[in-house]
C-alpha cells in the first residue's frame, strides 16, 4: 500500500513538474522574442515527453538501466496500442496525410534505428549521442518546415500565447522560478516513482524490465493519455494522432538519447528479454499503424478495439511469462497459432484494398 502512494506520488510530482516547466520556458521564451510556433514544436510539444525523460535518467542516475529503456519502449507500446485504441473508441479518429507520408515513417525508422543499435546488446555513448543528434535535427526540420505553413503557424498562436500584460506569470523572475519548480518536482517525482517501481518488482517477483514496460510506462504516459482523449472529445481528431506519433519519436531519439549520454562512456545495456521481444513488440505496433492510417485515413472504432485488445493481451503474456504460470504455454499458442496471424492478414487485406477518398 505505502509503495501505491508513493508511486501515485511520485506521478503527480512528474506531472506537476511538466506543466510548471512548459508554462515557465514557454512565457520565457515568448518574452524574448521566439515565436509562437518554435515553442509549440519543442518546449509544448517535449513538455508531455517530460515524465519519460526524467524517470529513465534517473533510473540510469540510480544504476537501474532497465528501467531507463524498458520505460521508453513500453510508453511507445502503450502510446500506440492503449491511447490511441482507447481514442478511437471514443471516436473515429483522422489521420492527417503528413502523418502518413512523414512523421510515421520517421517513428518506423527510429524504431529500426533503436534495434540496429542495440543488436550488440548494449546503447553506447555514440549510440546514445546519434539518436540525440537526430532528436535535434528532427525538431529544427519541423521548425524550419513549419515555418512555410502560415496555417500551422496561426494554430500556435492561438494555443501558445505570451503572458499578458501584468499578469503574475509576466515577469521574469516568475518565470524562472516556475522552470526550477518544474525541474524540481520531475527530478523528486522521478525518484519516487523509480523507487517504488523497484519495490514493486521485488515484492511480485519480477523483474525491473517487466515493471518498466507496464506500470512505469503508463505511468509516465499520463501527460498523452490527458491529451490525446481530451483531444479526441473535444473532436480534434487529428491532434489525438499527432501526439502519439510525435511523442514516439521523441522517446526513443531524445529519452534514450539523452538517457545514454547520461550513462557517460558505460552505455546502456539491454536486457536480453527487450532485444529478442519487446523491441520487436514496438516495431511491429509502428508498423502496423501504416495500414491502419493509410486505409480511409481514419482509425475507426474497431481497429482501436483491436488495438486495446492487443495491449491487454501483450500485458498479460508479460505476467504470465513472469510469473511462468501454466497457463503461458497454451496462451502463446492461441496468439501465435490464430490471433496473431489473423490481424497480419486482416493488415494485408486493408493495406491492398483502395483507399477511400476523404
Amino acid at each position: 500500500m505505502a509503495d501505491a502512494l508513493l508511486f501515485v506520488a511520485g506521478l503527480a510530482g512528474l506531472v506537476i513538474g511538466a506543466t510548471l516547466l512548459v508554462r515557465g520556458a514557454s512565457k520565457l521564451a515568448l518574452s524574448f522574442g521566439i515565436s509562437p510556433l518554435v515553442v509549440g514544436l519543442t518546449i509544448v510539444a517535449f513538455g508531455t515527453s517530460a515524465p519519460e525523460v526524467a524517470v529513465s535518467v534517473g533510473a540510469v542516475l540510480d544504476g537501474r538501466t532497465d528501467i531507463a529503456i524498458g520505460n521508453a519502449v513500453g510508453s511507445n507500446i502503450f502510446n500506440v496500442l492503449f491511447i490511441l485504441g482507447m481514442s478511437a473508441l471514443i471516436t473515429p479518429l483522422v489521420v492527417n496525410l503528413q502523418l502518413i507520408r512523414q512523421e510515421v515513417p520517421i517513428m518506423i525508422g527510429a524504431a529500426l534505428l533503436l534495434l540496429l543499435l542495440g543488436l550488440d546488446g548494449r546503447l553506447g555513448a555514440f549510440d546514445a549521442g546519434l539518436l540525440a543528434v537526430l532528436m535535434a535535427a528532427y525538431t529544427i526540420f519541423l521548425i524550419v518546415q513549419s515555418r512555410r505553413a502560415s496555417a500551422q503557424a496561426t494554430e500556435y498562436d492561438e494555443e501558445v500565447k505570451p503572458a499578458a500584460e501584468g499578469a503574475w506569470d509576466a515577469k521574469l523572475p516568475v518565470q524562472l522560478l516556475l522552470i526550477a519548480a518544474g525541474l524540481g518536482f520531475l527530478v523528486v517525482g522521478s525518484e519516487v516513482l523509480v523507487g517504488a517501481a523497484v519495490n514493486f518488482a521485488k515484492a511480485l517477483g519480477v523483474s525491473d524490465v517487466v515493471i518498466a514496460l507496464t506500470i512505469v510506462a503508463a505511468g509516465t504516459s499520463m501527460p498523452e493519455v490527458a491529451t490525446s482523449i481530451t483531444a479526441a472529445l473535444k473532436g480534434e481528431r487529428d491532434i489525438a494522432v499527432g501526439n502519439v506519433v510525435g511523442s514516439n519519436t521523441f522517446n526513443i531519439l531524445g529519452c534514450l538519447g539523452i538517457s545514454g549520454l547520461a550513462a557517460g562512456g558505460a552505455g546502456l545495456p539491454l536486457a536480453p528479454s527487450l532485444l529478442s521481444f519487446d523491441i520487436w513488440v514496438m516495431l511491429a505496433v509502428c508498423l502496423a499503424c501504416l495500414p491502419v492510417f493509410v486505409t480511409g485515413r481514419e482509425i475507426a472504432r474497431w481497429e482501436g478495439g483491436i488495438f486495446v485488445g492487443y495491449y491487454v493481451a501483450y500485458v498479460t503474456y508479460l505476467i504470465l511469462a513472469a510469473q511462468q504460470h501454466d497457463a503461458l504455454p497454451f496462451f502463446s499458442n492461441v496468439m501465435l497459432g490464430f490471433v496473431v496471424p489473423l490481424t497480419v492478414v486482416t493488415l494485408i487485406v486493408m493495406l491492398l484494398r483502395p483507399a477511400r477518398q476523404p
